[in-house]
C-alpha cells in the first residue's frame, strides 16, 4: 500500500492544481477528501481533459467534474480481489478505505502483479480426514475439494503468494499422494512446496517436530481448510514487532442467550437482562510462530497448537492474539463448504461487474 497524501486534493481545488498533482505523482490520479479525510471522488486526467472541453476553465474547482463513484477497495482485501477489480475496471490506481471511509492509502496494479518477495515459511496443516464431510471426502482429502473452479488448498496458497509469500510446507497424511501427486514441488503455481509425510495423525503442533531443518524466520501455521481475507503481510508485521514466540489469528464471535438473564445476589434479583449478547475470541486457526517455540513441541507425539500455546503461557514466554477481519470460513461442515461456494461466487461477481 503507497502513501496517498501526495495526492490527495480537496474539492474546492482547482482543475490546474489537480492537473500539477496528477504530474508530479505519475499516477494520473488525485484523490479528493473531505475534511476528515473520506472519500468524495477521484479526478484523473481524463476527468480534467473532458472538463477543458467542455468549456471550463482550469481555474474551476474539481467538485463538478471529479468521478463521484470512483472505484476503490477495503484495507485487508486480498491484493487478488483488488487486482481483479482493477482488471476488470481497465484501472491502475485504486484507493483503500478504512472502515469509516477515510482513506489508507492507494495501491497500483504494478504492486499487486509483482509483490516483493517474502521468504518467511507458510506451514499448512493438509492431513485431516474430513470426517464431517463424508461421503465427498471418502475417496478425495479435503484440501482438494473445489470452491468455486479450484480446490481449497490451490485457493490458500493462492491467497499468501498475492503477498509475496513463496515458500510452502504442507504437512499431509490422508491420501497424501493426492495431494503430493496434485501440488508437486510447486513449480506449475510459482512457488516452493516441500512435505511433512506423517505416518500417523500428531495434531496442528507435531508434526512441526518432523521438520528436517527448521525455519530461521517467523512463520505461518494454518489449517488447509480455511477461506479467509486475512492480510498476511500484516500479520507477519504484527508478530515481529510485538516480539511474541507464538501469535495465535483471533475471530470475534458473538452468541446471544435465547431467554432473559437474570442476575441474583443470594436471594436478591440486582439486574434483568433480555437476550443479551455474548462476544468471544475463537481461535481462527492460523499462526505465526518463532523458530524457538519449536523447543516446546515433544517429539513424535500428538500435540494442537492450544497445547503449545498453553505450554508457552506457563512458561511465561510471550504469546500474542491477532485480531482477524474480514471474510473467515472454517470448511468443517457440509454447508460450511457451501456457504464457501457462494462466497466465492460472490466475490467473482462483485469483480466482474
Amino acid at each position: 500500500m503507497l502513501d496517498h497524501r501526495k495526492i490527495l486534493i480537496r474539492p474546492d481545488a482547482t482543475l490546474l492544481e489537480a492537473m500539477k498533482v496528477n504530474t508530479a505523482s505519475g499516477l494520473q490520479l488525485a484523490l479528493v477528501a473531505d475534511e476528515d479525510g473520506r472519500l468524495l471522488g477521484t479526478i484523473t486526467d481524463g476527468d480534467i481533459r473532458r472538463a477543458i472541453l467542455k468549456g471550463r476553465p482550469l481555474e474551476d474547482s474539481v467538485a463538478a467534474s471529479m468521478n463521484t463513484a470512483p472505484v476503490f477497495g477495503r484495507v485487508g482485501e486480498s491484493p487478488n480481489v483488488l487486482r481483479d477489480r482493477l482488471n476488470t475496471k481497465t484501472l491502475r490506481v485504486i484507493p483503500l478505505l478504512n472502515k469509516d471511509g477515510s482513506i489508507a492509502g492507494v495501491e497500483t496494479i504494478e504492486n499487486l502483479l509483482t509483490p516483493p518477495v517474502i521468504d518467511n515459511r507458510v506451514v499448512i496443516m493438509a492431513g485431516g480426514l474430513g470426517t464431517r464431510l463424508h461421503p465427498l471426502t471418502e475417496n478425495c482429502p479435503k484440501p482438494l475439494l473445489k470452491v468455486g473452479d479450484k480446490p481449497i488448498l490451490e485457493t490458500i496458497l493462492d491467497n499468501f503468494m498475492a503477498y509475496g509469500f513463496r515458500n510452502f510446507t504442507l504437512s499431509v497424511n490422508y491420501k497424501s499422494d493426492m495431494v503430493m501427486d496434485h501440488f508437486g514441488d510447486g513449480s506449475q503455481l510459482g512457488c516452493s512446496i516441500e512435505y511433512l509425510c506423517e505416518d500417523k495423525r500428531m495434531g496442528t503442533a507435531g508434526a512441526l517436530s518432523l521438520f528436517n531443518e527448521r525455519p530461521d524466520k517467523p512463520f505461518f501455521v494454518m489449517n488447509g481448510d480455511l477461506l479467509t481475507t486475512i492480510n498476511f503481510k500484516h500479520f507477519l508485521d504484527f508478530h515481529e514487532r510485538t516480539g511474541a514466540e507464538a501469535t495465535m489469528g483471533v475471530c470475534e464471535h458473538a452468541y446471544q442467550i435465547p431467554y432473559g438473564v437474570v442476575r441474583v445476589d443470594e436471594n436478591r434479583i440486582v439486574d434483568l437482562e433480555e437476550k443479551p449478547t455474548n462476544t468471544y475470541y475463537i481461535n481462527a486457526g492460523v499462526y505465526m510462530l518463532s523458530p524457538s517455540a519449536l523447543d516446546a513441541i515433544p517429539e513424535n507425539e500428538f500435540f494442537d497448537m492450544p497445547q503449545l500455546f498453553r505450554r508457552l503461557m506457563d512458561a511465561g514466554r510471550e504469546t500474542t492474539a491477532y485480531p482477524v477481519r474480514g471474510l473467515w470460513i472454517d470448511i468443517g461442515q457440509h454447508e460450511d463448504l457451501e456457504r464457501a461456494h457462494v462466497t466465492i461466487q460472490s466475490i467473482n461477481s462483485c469483480n466482474r461487474q
